[in-house]
């Protein structure tokens, strides 16, 4: 594709081809979504996938769960600004990952349970679930509408409006921000109402192999872009982030020093280990064997791909540097959109659409997995036990999807407010580091103590809380206790890092440790938690459960008509058709060999089942 033909495209946006391919897509996700949607019979059917998910579609989902187009925003306008510290920063969810699949995963499936907060309420009382369930709902709600507002960021970029139309943003001739977040907020609402656990699952997976192809086609394209490897780490390696001199070559920059990479990997081993969202992937296997298994994927692909996934935002600062000067906005619309220029810039004309519909399959799928989880326990462990005993599975299904349309709503508000607030990044990390351990580490904790109570969790999230916030918006920058202790504020500020760490992940590590320490004999949360594993563990010796094939097999049917449709392209005639058909075999490559995987396990499940009855 020559130059002139990309710098018309990445003026123009999206060409015929791609949007039709964009449709397309979104088709065939909203039909898996519909025909898994029959499997929803019950409460558990669409919460947990009855138990029957395979440990790969887990593992997968679990990844994706972490993944949104908050990816390609915040972390791809890290990458961009800053360079490989987007790369460090991303490792830091496989590390903890491994450590959650060696420590927690398989006890959490060993448990019984059909949710999470069905065991904070065994093991704590239903006070602390109504405080967990709405602080994190309220936290969620936070993080999950910055991966709409990056969506939303996205694509109003790749989408001119003629003069005059009411949506319109007249600083850019593209769709305005604001109802670009209405509009494609409003679909992934209505998408996450038809499908359960299943359609999540499903859609995660094949959104991961689209995209992980479409990234490696797009790697080597952008280093042609930039002149080569050598030229790229070159031109990298000179180019300055920050005041100490760091460079894109350098882990760590700016803010992001070894310190935070530490407390990084330590919030999202709590996240990781106890957020409800990933607990539901280790409910949602056979055995606690698959859901050790599903984790451990889950973190050895974070420590592989994110150098793959970052690449195209640093070596794009080579291509397109930030201009001499440029103010804060025009810097922040630059990284949040670096990721889809560099993209649009070297894909040829239907590619482009089929990744953009993958970032919008993913930021679904998240927004669907998050929504999923707290209607689910809002239904299963708040509205059920005050309808009492009127209520039946079919109604619970009904209110769930209310809920789902509330909760939706609350969404795009916030959403619609992430700009006035300094963009994705800034929101979702100083949320994250402020909360995920202050409210999680007591539920990790509860699965090995068997004498920590409530009074751990009141007094844990109340005081790490507390002294978080005051340390942000009080002594931080701008704070409202500045002007009244200007020393201790001056200090704050100047050791930002070490105190957010202290008061995020410190503090409440700390004081779980004393009130471990000062705690005798055993919790009756923990008899009932224990009583209730006895139990499973008895009904899976007499039960094998052995994961669906169905998942596999509609995955690989996806990837066959996803081949295809790329197929079709190659008779547009194209200057990149090579590219375009080698993309097309490897997704039918891909199909082939899970259908031929899925039957293998088949067989040997069938043989592990016929042995253990003789």
């Amino acid at each position: 594709m020559s130059d002139a033909t990309n710098s018309e495209r990445v003026i123009h946006g999206l060409t015929e081809v791609d949007y039709v391919v964009l449709l397309c897509y979104l088709l065939g996700i909203l039909v898996i979504g519909i025909a898994f949607s029959a499997r929803n019979k019950t409460a558990t059917d669409m919460f947990t996938a009855g138990g029957q998910s395979p440990w790969w579609a887990s593992g997968l989902s679990a990844f994706m769960t972490m993944f949104s187009a908050n990816t390609f925003v915040v972390w791809g306008g890290i990458a961009y600004r800053l360079g490989l510290v987007a790369v460090a920063i991303n490792l830091m969810y496989g590390v903890a990952a491994l450590l959650v699949g060696y420590f927690v995963a398989g006890k959490w499936k060993a448990l019984g349970v059909k949710t999470p907060a069905e065991f904070i309420q065994l093991r704590y009382g239903t006070a602390v679930l109504h405080f967990y369930t709405w602080t994190m709902t309220v936290f969620r709600m936070v993080t999950t509408a910055g991966a709409l507002y990056a969506l939303g960021r996205i694509l109003v970029t790749l989408m001119p409006l003629a003069d005059g139309n009411p949506l319109q943003d007249p600083a850019t001739g593209n769709l305005s921000l604001y109802w670009g977040i209405i509009i494609f907020s409003s679909i992934v609402v209505l998408y996450t109402m038809i499908g359960g656990l299943w359609a999540v699952l499903m859609t995660d997976v094949l959104q991961f192999i689209v995209l992980n192809l479409a990234v490696l086609f797009v790697i080597p394209l952008v280093i042609t872009r930039a002149g080569g490897v050598a030229a790229a780490l070159d031109a990298a390696g000179k180019t300055v982030v920050d005041d100490a001199g760091n460079t894109m070559l350098s882990p760590i920059a700016g803010d992001y020093t070894f310190l935070f990479l530490a407390g990084w990997c330590a919030v999202h081993f709590f996240m990781i280990g106890a957020e409800w969202a990933f607990v539901q992937r280790f409910l949602c296997v056979p055995d606690a064997k698959a859901a050790k298994k599903s984790t451990y994927l889950f973190g050895l692909l974070y420590l592989v791909s994110p150098l793959l996934w970052l690449l195209p935002p640093l070596i794009w600062r080579v291509v397109e540097p930030i201009p001499a000067g440029a103010s804060g906005e025009v810097i922040l619309r630059l990284q949040e959109t670096a990721y889809i220029d560099a993209c649009r810039a070297v894909l040829p004309s239907g590619m482009v659409g089929l990744m953009i519909a993958a970032m919008f399959s993913a930021t679904a799928s998240m927004v669907s997995s998050q929504l999923n989880v707290f209607c689910g326990v809002l239904t299963h462990d708040i509205y059920r036990p005050l309808a009492g005993a009127k209520t039946d599975d079919r109604s619970l299904v009904w209110v769930g999807r209310g809920l789902t349309i509330v909760l939706g709503a609350v969404l795009m508000a916030i959403a619609v407010a992430y700009q006035s607030l300094g963009g994705a990044e800034k929101v979702i990390v100083a949320v994250t580091e402020l909360i995920v351990v202050a409210l999680l580490a007591p539920t990790i904790w509860a699965l090995f103590s068997r004498s920590i109570t409530a009074a751990a969790v009141w007094t844990t999230a109340s005081l790490s809380l507390a002294s978080g916030a005051i340390a942000r918006w009080g002594l931080g920058s701008g704070g409202f206790l500045n002007a009244r202790l200007p020393e201790i504020s001056a200090w704050v500020q100047d050791n930002s890092t070490t105190v957010k760490t202290c008061t995020g992940v410190v503090l409440p590590v700390v004081l779980l440790l004393i009130f471990q320490l000062l705690s005798r004999g055993t919790a009756a949360g923990y008899q009932r938690v224990a009583a209730l594993a006895d139990r499973e563990a008895k009904q899976e010796r007499q039960r094998q459960v052995v994961a669906s094939r169905a998942p596999a097999y509609t995955v690989a049917v996806a990837l066959v008509v996803c081949g295809l449709m790329m197929g079709l392209l190659l008779l547009l005639g194209d200057s990149q058709r090579p590219l375009i058909g080698l993309f097309a075999v490897a997704l039918l490559g891909i199909a082939g060999t899970i259908v031929a995987f899925a039957s293998g396990t088949q067989r040997k499940n069938r043989g592990d089942s016929d042995h253990a009855q003789k």
